[in-house]
């Protein structure tokens, strides 16, 4: 629990029996109040209210704020994604490639909807996007993921589909191999340990999320490491991110 007394510049903190006082300016209160507002945010469905391109974009946008930074720094080639819903980060992947004059998007979902469907592939970015449908641990679309990859070209991966650490562990399984080095296999929506007990969760997301996926994924496999990727621009105090991808980013060192 917190309390922020905004007259007098404290944040106390209780928690596990112990009574914490921060000055409200410091690094620490703003994670403190961070955090509080991520979990306010989830139980009011916040990342529920924003589109790009005209498409609903279900993310939190500083999140996205900085994937723009990461796909601007490594300059990726393709831009694989597992999740559609309604397409918007699809859509804003290709709008940074048409900006960079570099990339195309890959986007593959169990099911992309008819009238989802319909709404991509008449948007003016749809020429940089291609839609695979089926599971994506599914050997024919993990098959087919590749074939949209060519030789030497740099790949970036982003991971939103299906959150159990069953799933994710067998989708960074398949798609690590696509991980160009120096570039991010990213988990995505590891929150959900952190949010256990609020509307829409489960008592095993303490476990059973993208974020223990993502610890075991890395401890199996030298060649990767979670990293969080440098922020490119900070007269601030604050390093340490706002995200619902908490160690969610795993950098291919090898």
């Amino acid at each position: 629990m917190i309390k922020i007394d905004s007259e007098s510049g404290i944040v106390i903190v209780e928690e596990n029996g112990s009574r914490t006082e921060l000055n409200i300016g410091s690094p620490e209160a703003f994670e403190a109040i961070s955090n509080a507002w991520l979990r306010s945010g989830w139980d009011n469905k916040y990342v529920y209210g924003f589109s790009w391109f005209g498409r609903p974009i279900i993310q939190l946008p500083e999140d996205m704020f900085r994937l723009q930074e990461v796909i601007y720094s490594v300059q990726p080639d393709v831009i694989i994604e597992t999740g559609v819903a309604h397409g918007g980060s699809l859509v804003f992947y290709a709008s940074i490639c048409k900006a960079m004059d570099r990339g195309r998007v890959v986007g593959i979902d169990i099911e992309i909807r008819p009238h989802n469907r319909q709404a991509i592939e008449s948007h003016l970015l749809f020429p940089l996007i291609t839609l695979i449908e089926g599971s994506s641990i599914e050997p024919d679309v993990v098959a087919q993921a590749k074939a949209q990859v060519r030789e030497g070209e740099t790949v970036l991966v982003l991971l939103d589909s299906c959150h159990t650490k069953e799933h994710v562990l067998s989708e960074l399984n398949a798609y690590s191999t696509l991980v160009t080095r120096g570039s991010y296999i990213v988990a995505m929506d590891g929150i959900m340990e952190q949010v256990v007990g609020a509307p829409r969760t489960q008592p095993d997301w303490s476990w059973n999320n993208p974020r223990a996926a993502a610890q075991e994924f890395v401890s199996a496999n030298a060649g990767f490491i979670i990293e969080q990727p440098p922020i490119q621009f900070n007269e601030g105090s604050i390093s340490k991110p706002v995200t619902y991808w908490p160690s969610g980013y795993i950098k291919r060192i090898a």
